[in-house]
């Protein structure tokens, strides 16, 4: 058969390589291009012109299976000389003209982005985390085929002495792969499944395989592991990452077979040095035809690129955006240390959470406790660490819980001297509602990571305690339906979004800084703000969480989660509750080059904001030394000090107008609340430096009190300063109420607390105080703690002898109401005093 005509003696077929391009076009530098010469006749077959390309250069694409016989023969027939070239010389630069001959072939075999039933995707599962439900979800959402492997084995993938490891997958896939391998025109690929989550679907997918035009492609990386040495080997590449990074690849069946069946070593030696010192080595990068995703528009590997990658919101879901190069990734993998990134971003993508839906996850697997016959049985774990404002409302709110008593137990810890009289009373309160309480005092001397492991253990060792319910004294939980809430989300771990109020400081952080302390998301202002509503995963939280109680028996079932390093005891927990296991590199220039040793516990954190949970009180700057030291709370808890002190019924004086009016100009209204009126007695009296109604008082200006009474000051108490803050933030918008047109300025010199009684003061002469207008509120209550008293206004012979404890009277103090204080017949009368804008 007669293919080309040459005057040139016939090459070897193993010659014709080198002499494609003659001596002329190599030495061309500039003088005039060399020109083809081509052949003086061809053949119009290009079936024979496929079978020569089959016979002289068999690493090209093979031709269509009814051609692949004949052109068996027809190579076996040159190698025998039946073949020959008719002519003495063959034509230049012959190489380009065959592998043009070559494309229709190569067109042919080349499918195009095809079905997604011709996608199958592998993952590694040895175990069933949280982060391969994650991945399993985002899978399902896009409709992708996935073959779990290795589903029930132990893992034997790296052992912490190493750095390395991760060969079992490999071993896995090569045994599950070869089913497929004879498949032409099916495309697998492989992912990681713990650190993975899918942004885009099959159809995209393919596309962009195609778009590559090679037959495998890896994902694609900025930093290089294992082996830094392997870094000149790599290809030099313009722009995009450089080297290999084995999380992810994805190719045709028969070629990912040929990598992976060259897997000849153990499970715990290195999957990535595996696939990398395959694809450094040029020969077997061009005979498998392999490329890496240098720009991320398949996989986006997150190690050394988190400054790069953003969400782009689109309407109805979420993508990764890659900024760099301007890309949305297919995947998305969390590699080394960026697990808490990739849960962040899993937050959302593709359609966690949207502007238009909102969470569309958040009622996933939800439990319905309306439905059961018997609740779950829930240890509570109260932790007391350190002095605590209001705790005896906190432990009272323990008691107003909405669920069955009966299913719960409680494990107190107090370290706190000072708060035994408090868990006394609460204990006295509580054990005929509570079936099993236990309380670790102060003397047992236990630090706070020795008691939260206890209490956390209690459920642990107790295979009936279905949930353990953490809450420290600093939460003011103001909805009774808590525990029930947290239960029905049906999470691991999640616990409820609780603030300071008015501040952003809240019991979660939605990331971490590189030290493993706090940083701020992007989204958490949005999250404790409420503008952005779900079930959000966290990678800390603290103060109150509910953990099931199966995980502490599996995933966390160490008894010593609260101690780690020289971490705090909730940063302790959080760490060994989400992190794998890590190890840098030795002698890495980077902490971000991590590997993944074994599968991770990775139990994941969540924090829901869908509900109104209560707040966080704020424990510093809390002074024990005083008798009722909550009475100093105004300025650090201003929330709570209101709902402790302030009457119930107070703004209905601005609602309901309940002010009365018993006197001309005399208005009379609620203020305080029945605690505050006590707590305030009983501060003064353990006080005790009565003044004795004396004319002489070196209190105050000049020493001399024209009209004295039996009294102790604020300043002498050290309350004078809350106090007056006091009068500007709920006395104030009364007087502008009732003696429109004055605006006070809340300033008193004369902040005092009278005792009159029998035996010392029984009455006070008539008077005018040095005041724009005075408050005079009653302390205790007329007929139950005295007989007698109130206060008689003489110009307009108006009495008033029923006060009302916790109402205040505020009348004009110059001038127009002169008035004197009525007899006490026994018993004893409070009332505190101030005279303001003076």
């Amino acid at each position: 058969m007669v293919l080309f005509r040459s005057a040139a003696p016939v090459a070897p077929p193993g010659a014709l390589a080198a002499r494609v391009l003659p001596p002329p076009y190599k030495a061309w530098g500039g003088r005039q291009r060399p020109t083809l010469c081509p052949p003086r006749r061809r053949s119009g077959n290009p079936a024979r012109h496929r079978l020569l390309l089959a016979a002289f250069f068999p690493f090209l694409p093979s031709p269509p299976s009814g051609l692949a016989a004949r052109g068996a023969a027809a190579a076996a027939a040159v190698r025998r000389g039946k073949m020959a070239w008719n002519g003495a010389r063959p034509p230049r630069l012959l190489l380009p003209l065959l592998l043009a001959l070559a494309l229709p072939a190569a067109a042919e075999r080349s499918p195009g982005p095809g079905p997604a039933d011709n996608l199958l995707v592998f993952t590694v599962a040895t175990k069933e985390t949280d982060g391969f439900h994650r991945f399993m979800q985002t899978a399902k959402h896009f409709n992708y085929t996935v073959k779990v492997l290795g589903k029930g084995e132990e893992w034997k993938g790296g052992e912490l002495a190493n750095s390395i490891g991760g060969g079992q997958k490999v071993r896995l896939l090569k045994e599950g792969i070869q089913s497929y391998a004879d498949q032409e025109d099916l495309i697998v690929m492989f992912v990681e499944c713990y650190d993975v989550i899918f942004a885009g679907g099959p159809e995209e997918l393919l596309k962009k395989f195609q778009e590559t035009s090679h037959k495998v492609v890896f994902a694609a990386d900025g930093l290089i592991w294992p082996d830094k040495r392997l870094a000149d080997k790599y290809p030099v590449v313009r722009s995009g990452k450089r080297f290999l990074n084995s999380g992810g690849f994805i190719g045709y069946a028969p070629y990912i077979n040929r990598i992976v069946q060259q897997w000849n070593l153990q499970d715990n030696d290195d999957d990535q040095l595996f696939y990398t010192k395959i694809y450094v080595d040029p020969l077997a990068r061009e005979r498998l035809n392999i490329t890496l995703d240098h720009k991320c528009a398949i996989f986006q590997t997150l190690n050394g690129a988190v400054d790069e990658v953003h969400l782009n919101f689109e309407e109805g879901k979420v993508r990764a955006r890659n900024s760099m190069y301007e890309t949305l990734p297919i995947t998305v993998l969390g590699n080394g240390p960026t697990k808490i990134y990739l849960n962040y971003l899993g937050n959302y993508i593709p359609n966690a959470w949207t502007r238009e839906t909102g969470c569309s996850i958040c009622d996933l697997d939800m439990l319905d406790l309306s439905t059961v016959t018997e609740y779950p049985r829930v240890k509570i774990g109260v932790f007391i660490e350190q002095p605590t404002p209001f705790l005896p409302k906190f432990l009272d709110r323990l008691l107003t819980l909405d669920y069955p008593k009966e299913a719960l137990s409680v494990f107190i810890h107090n370290n706190e001297v000072y708060h035994e009289k408090h868990i006394k009373k609460f204990w006295e309160k509580a054990k005929n509602m509570i079936r099993n309480i236990k309380i670790v005092g102060p003397e047992e001397n236990l630090s706070q990571a020795e008691a939260r492991n206890m209490g956390m253990d209690l459920c642990r060792q107790d295979d009936a305690c279905e949930y353990y319910f953490s809450i420290d004294a600093d939460v003011v939980l103001t909805n009774p339906k808590t525990l029930k809430i947290l239960i029905e989300q049906n999470r691991k771990i999640i616990a409820p979004l609780v603030t300071r109020h008015g501040k952003l400081w809240s019991n979660f952080w939605g990331a971490l800084s590189p030290d493993g302390y706090y940083a701020r998301s992007e989204d958490y202002i949005d999250i404790v703000q409420g503008n952005r509503v779900g079930v959000w995963n966290i990678p800390y939280m603290a103060n109150i969480y509910l953990i099931k109680g199966q995980t502490l028996r599996s995933e966390m079932k160490e008894k010593n989660y609260f101690m780690r390093d020289k971490l705090d005891p909730d940063m302790a927990l959080c760490r060994n509750a989400r992190e794998m296991t890590l190890q840098r590199e030795k002698d890495s220039p980077s902490s971000e080059t991590f590997h993944m040793l074994r599968p991770p516990k990775g139990v994941f954190m969540y924090i829901t904001n869908r509900h109104e949970f209560g707040r966080l009180i704020s424990t510093a700057n809390y002074n024990t030394s005083h008798y009722n030291n909550d009475l100093w709370q105004i300025f650090e808890n201003p929330v709570d000090w209101k709902e402790t002190y302030i009457n119930p019924n107070y703004s209905k004086i601005f609602t309901d107008n309940i002010v009365e009016q018993p006197c001309p100009d005399v208005f009379w209204f609620p203020i305080f609340s029945d605690t505050a009126c006590d707590e305030l007695v009983e501060e003064m009296e353990h006080f005790g430096q009565w003044s004795g109604g004396k004319h002489q008082d070196s209190r105050i200006s000049g020493g001399y009190e024209n009209v004295p009474t039996d009294d102790i000051h604020m300043k002498q108490i050290g309350l004078d300063n809350e106090w007056l803050h006091f009068i500007r933030e709920f006395i104030a918008p009364v007087t502008l109420k009732v003696f429109a047109g004055y605006y006070t300025k809340g300033f008193a010199l004369l902040n005092f607390v009278v005792k009159y009684s029998p035996d010392r003061q029984r009455s006070l002469r008539p008077h005018h105080d040095s005041s724009t207008f005075t408050i005079n509120i009653a302390l205790n209550k007329v007929g139950e703690d005295f007989q007698g008293g109130g206060c008689k206004f003489l110009r307009y012979n108006c009495s008033i002898e029923s006060p009302r404890k916790g109402w205040s009277f505020m009348h004009p103090g110059r001038l127009t109401h002169l008035h004197e204080g009525l007899p006490i017949l026994n018993g004893t009368r409070y009332i505190a005093v101030s005279f303001i804008d003076p």
